[in-house]
């Protein structure tokens, strides 16, 4: 059976009733897994990791949508991390048995029905995306909600799907399809998001830094630190581990430490293996040594 990834986010992580309904409605379609999701309060955010093939895909992201936009307005809505949509961004990632252009298509899928039935215009991203200034998830998310009457109106700005205005509680959506990533985050011992700004600005390509890093820094105000969030968008290219280190040497060089990291939905084990490769030293190390790889593998 095919297997698709979907990673949507979602512009509520505070209450938890509302995320509960969502995962509720993910659940309730047949042939659709949720294998996580998590929230982060202070980016008031949530992150659903599901899969399936693609029919079952579309109707639970349907229902998502649904539950989603009852629920969200983004005219009040606060939180440290971007955002353009109550449901803000949704890839499709193939897993097994699926090619790139099956996901594509699927993403083109979703995109053009949603407009119908919820009237939220759809920009599509990354490999579902055939103009180079609308593949970047950043890109199309710059000015975020506050500013996206004003950038649909401009030149350039017309969604690919649906109404040429945002969705008035809504605003906009990014779907597409791509290869897995790893959503990971550094917390630093310190308030001062100067510093975090800075270590992004350092480990991020589109500043100079690793070619597969995408990071902002922000403040966590309830607990009093800032944090580095990451996109590793190829953990074999660009691992954890040289990301870390990396964070680790440039903090040291403004007085901070790290306090932590994290890693927000799901991670591909080779990305583990990696690092406890690379930790521990360990000569000729080979996934199969990793007892649950060698009992699946056979």
């Amino acid at each position: 059976m095919p297997i698709i990834e979907s990673i949507p986010n979602i512009s509520e992580g505070r209450r938890s009733e509302v995320i509960e309904a969502i995962a509720a409605a993910i659940r309730a379609v047949p042939g659709v897994r949720l294998l996580d999701h998590s929230s982060d309060p202070a980016h008031n955010r949530s992150v659903f990791t599901l899969a399936g093939d693609g029919p079952p895909l579309k109707a639970a992201i349907l229902a998502m949508y649904e539950q989603a936009l009852a629920h969200i307005d983004l005219r009040s809505h606060t939180g440290e991390h971007p955002r353009l949509g109550a449901v803000d961004v949704v890839p499709f990632v193939p897993i097994e048995g699926v090619t790139m252009a099956q996901c594509v298509a699927l993403a083109k899928e979703v995109a053009q029905e949603q407009p119908s039935r919820f009237g939220v215009p759809i920009f599509l991203y990354e490999d579902a995306s055939t103009d180079p200034a609308r593949k970047n998830l950043e890109d199309i998310r710059r000015g975020e909600f506050e500013g996206l009457a004003a950038k649909m109106a401009s030149a350039g700005w017309a969604p690919d799907f649906g109404p040429t205005a945002p969705h008035a509680s809504a605003g906009a959506s990014v779907i597409g399809a791509r290869m897995p990533l790893i959503a990971y985050n550094i917390n630093l011992n310190t308030d001062r998001l100067d510093v975090a700004k800075k270590i992004a600005a350092a480990i991020r390509h589109s500043s100079g830094g690793f070619r597969f890093v995408k990071a902002a820094g922000f403040a966590l105000k309830d607990r009093g630190i800032v944090q580095v969030s990451m996109n590793l968008t190829n953990y074999e290219k660009t691992p954890i581990f040289r990301v870390f280190e990396t964070v680790k040497r440039e903090a040291d060089r403004h007085g901070v430490s790290i306090l932590e990291s994290e890693i927000v939905g799901l991670v591909p084990a080779a990305a583990l293996n990696a690092t406890a490769e690379f930790y521990l030293q360990i000569a000729g190390f080979n996934a199969d040594q990793v007892l649950e790889n060698k009992l699946r593998a056979t």
